[in-house]
């Protein structure tokens, strides 16, 4: 699957910087792999969640939360927001 931009993650990583290293490892997992389908991106990551139209990615011990888009199709991931837990449980992403 194709990141479409690697921007969000390092902007996220220079304000908290103990995200960089999660955030990284989880680039490197989509980029490899070839999801068709929820089903087969749940079995490869497992704290991932749909919300709607978007997915919820659990990142660093559930300590972060990356909001994406997908198209299985074309096999292109977006990344709409990394925020804090705190931030997330607020809403306002949706």
């Amino acid at each position: 699957m194709k990141l479409i931009s690697n921007k969000a993650l390092r902007d996220f990583a220079a304000e908290h910087a103990d995200a960089e290293a999660p955030l990284q490892a989880f680039r490197q997992l989509i980029e490899k792999g070839s999801d068709a389908n929820f089903a087969a991106l749940r079995a490869a990551f497992r704290g991932v969640d749909k919300v709607g139209e978007r997915f919820v990615f659990n990142i660093g011990g559930n300590k972060y939360q990356l909001i994406a888009a997908i198209a299985f199709a074309p096999q292109l991931l977006w990344v709409k927001a990394v925020l804090t837990h705190a931030d997330y449980d607020k809403g306002d992403w949706k």
